[in-house]
């Protein structure tokens, strides 16, 4: 238990620590932003990879890569249908106005605030499956270290775009206390459900790194080319791929 409150706290912790650090920057340009959402997608990225779907795929074996596989589905499709029902915005850099069959109705700062707890859920539940006590696969602090480093420079580039829509620095930093508290709750429901019996481990492993993955490649790899500086983005991918792996390595 001692591990999973460690593993909870330390994302709400990184993403406070972010929206901190977020207070002192009233507006960095879009190079920037793209270059740090880069580098956060490339963490995710390797982290969805080596901390996740490996993992599930080697628990399966050989003859079961299947099962692994429509896992990983499973849990893309999940987060698809998620979006496609959350009313949110997909830019999360700059709160642009944009069609979305639910935003007809909804004000844009709940939007953005929408569209980033749509991934810190199951950002929380990966981080929770794979401290699960009976996971035995690799290092289990992977995707927690891998979250938490890119929370922080994430927290910092999306609440700027709320300081500059005239929320108040108070109201910010409720919301982005209340984004901890929804990786917190993430965290629980991941573990609780990869602890549930071996079965269900590598399928929750496959289904967070879907999850993971769809987060990545539908909202932050697209978000970081948008504005014209799509080669440092690339590049600061790389380099957050490479950290990953390095983090991996070393633990």
């Amino acid at each position: 238990m001692t591990e999973v409150w460690i593993s909870a706290a330390g994302l709400c912790g990184a993403t406070l620590l972010g929206s901190v650090l977020g207070f002192f920057i009233k507006e960095l340009p879009h190079k920037w932003n793209d270059t740090i959402l880069g580098y956060c997608a490339g963490v995710m990225l390797a982290a969805s990879t080596i901390g996740l779907i490996v993992p599930a795929f080697e628990m399966e074996g050989a003859d079961r890569w299947w099962i692994a596989s429509c896992a990983v589905m499973v849990g893309a499709f999940f987060l698809n249908l998620l979006c496609f029902i959350t009313p949110h915005l997909h830019h999360l850099t700059g709160l642009h106005p944009e069609e979305h069959s639910q935003n007809s109705h909804v004000n844009h700062i709940m939007l953005f605030v929408m569209a980033i707890a749509i991934h810190k859920l199951p950002e929380g539940v990966a981080a929770g499956v794979s401290i699960s006590d009976i996971s035995t696969e690799g290092n289990p602090w992977t995707v927690t270290l891998a979250i938490s480093l890119q929370n922080i420079p994430e927290g910092m580039v999306i609440i700027a775009p709320l300081l500059l829509a005239g929320v108040t620095r108070m109201r910010t930093l409720l919301i982005s206390l209340a984004i901890g508290l929804l990786e917190i709750v993430g965290v629980w429901i991941g573990f609780v459900l990869g602890a549930i019996s071996e079965v269900m481990l590598p399928l929750m492993l496959g289904f967070a790194g879907g999850a993971m993955l769809y987060v990545t490649s539908e909202e932050m790899i697209p978000e970081t080319h948008a504005h014209g500086f799509q080669k440092q983005a690339t590049y600061a991918l790389l380099l957050g791929f490479i950290t990953l792996i390095v983090i991996e390595m070393s633990v």
